[in-house]
């Protein structure tokens, strides 16, 4: 296992008995890297915001910041310990509302979903023939007009930018994913509906009653509130 390998397995990747490989994502789909992604274009300045208030505001420790190769900057969250695919895009749709409400959502891309989870960094992005890499905080800047490399990264400085970064505590997630829906409750509470989603279910709901609330959840054009409660009645049964 070379350095970065070594970081990306202590950072990123699940354990998985059944994987013939590291992944970001296990069997049943439960995954411990969150990615958020500004795109068509990338933009510093905003990601940065998040990048700063996340620390500032939430207490959590720095995100990877990662160029894509192509037209955006991502941040890469750790866990110490995995969730579901659904809290991980819950957690992320919570930031996204906070912090990235003026930007528009088609720009913002965030990973994983329940059968898709974040491209390895680096990668070589056959599109424009730059790579893919994480990069340090001080030098983003630098790549706000072409966000990639134009040579391979080397591996030892990729594992070094990695190096001091630290997984998010599962207290500390708890904790904040909490906060974050009461957050984004107040926030959606001018646009209410009569009819609220969690009451239609109870503490047996079936697999008809998931498959349906994770629709909703996962549905854009649903409002946010019920798709909130959707995240919450699904929780106890991930």
């Amino acid at each position: 296992m070379n350095p970065l390998e070594t970081e990306l397995h202590r950072l990123y990747f699940v354990d998985d008995a059944t994987a013939v490989a590291p992944n970001l994502m296990s069997v049943d789909g439960r995954v411990r890297a969150m990615v958020m992604e500004l795109a068509r274009p990338a933009d510093w300045s905003a990601t940065s915001t998040v990048w700063q208030r996340v620390q500032s505001d939430l207490d959590l420790p720095p995100p990877a910041i990662a160029v894509t190769g192509n037209d955006g900057f991502q941040l890469w969250f750790s866990l110490a310990e995995p969730v579901t695919a659904a809290e991980a895009s819950f957690f992320l749709e919570s930031l996204r509302q906070r912090f990235l409400s003026d930007i528009a959502p088609e720009r913002i891309s965030m990973l994983p979903t329940e059968t898709q989870h974040a491209q390895l960094v680096p990668a070589l992005q056959q599109s424009t023939g730059l790579w893919s890499a994480f990069i340090a905080p001080d030098l983003a800047a630098i790549f706000a007009d072409s966000p990639g490399l134009d040579v391979c990264p080397r591996v030892e400085a990729q594992a070094n930018v990695l190096a001091h970064l630290e997984s998010i505590k599962a207290p500390v997630f708890e904790a904040i994913f909490d906060q974050l829906v009461s957050d984004v409750e107040r926030i959606s509470a001018t646009n209410q509906s009569s009819t609220p989603v969690v009451p239609l279910f109870n503490k047996h709901c079936d697999s008809d009653a998931k498959r349906f609330l994770n629709e909703v959840m996962n549905d854009q054009s649903v409002e946010m509130h019920l798709r909130i409660e959707a995240a919450k009645a699904l929780l106890p049964y991930s």
